[in-house]
């Protein structure tokens, strides 16, 4: 099995990649999705939340409000940190399950873990290979305004909360650009999983008798 790190950026292009990836054969396990079943109705992890942030992030049928959420922890480092210590453990829980699973039914698969925050974990040590989308963070800006109806200075902020684009290109074994159009990424990726299957091929040659 080979354990890929996939990273970026908010409005990166970093979905792009990963859809790509999954649709050339990888196993993606999606932070994101995880991060949202750790705080699904009736689980801990929600009470948890509720418990350190209040009942108003939570909406009219009891699910977690997060925009409301959003707006708590992307203006504050100490309430994000706090956030963080409660849906992390249950991430990389759920994360390892996936990755088990995907091993089992395969020992030669090819595991991309979709990590928006790899670099600012410190996990970046975790993986055979870091794989980071890159696209400015000015452009990112537009991209949220124009996409996702946020205000410039919400859109700020976001990126603001992450890390800076040179701490997450110094763990970086392979760059993607993703600041152009989506076909362009895809054939990225395109490339990196055909060099990734040669070298693949290559290895198995070697440890053959």
């Amino acid at each position: 099995m080979q354990r890929i790190g996939l990273t970026g950026g908010i409005a990166a292009g970093k979905s792009v990649a990963a859809q790509r990836l999954a649709e050339r054969g990888a196993v993606v396990v999606d932070y994101d999705l995880l991060s949202r079943e750790a705080v699904a109705p009736g689980t801990p992890g929600l009470d948890e939340v509720v418990s350190a942030f209040g009942d108003g992030v939570l909406a009219p049928d009891g699910s977690l409000d997060r925009p409301a959420l959003g707006a708590r922890v992307f203006a504050d480092d100490d309430a994000r940190a706090r956030l963080n210590a409660i849906v992390h453990p249950v991430v990389r829980r759920l994360a390892a399950e996936q990755e088990a699973a995907a091993a089992t039914a395969d020992p030669a698969a090819v595991v991309v873990h979709d990590v928006p925050l790899l670099v600012e974990t410190g996990r970046a040590d975790a993986f055979h290979l870091v794989v980071v989308v890159h696209t400015p963070a000015v452009l990112r800006v537009e991209r949220l305004v124009r996409t996702r109806g946020l205000d410039r200075a919400e859109a700020e902020r976001r990126i603001a909360a992450q890390a800076a684009d040179e701490d997450r290109l110094a763990a970086a074994d392979v760059v993607l650009d993703g600041s152009g159009d989506p076909d362009d990424l895809r054939a990225q990726v395109d490339a990196l999983w055909d060099r990734i299957a040669a070298e693949r091929h290559d290895e198995q040659e070697v440890d053959q008798p």
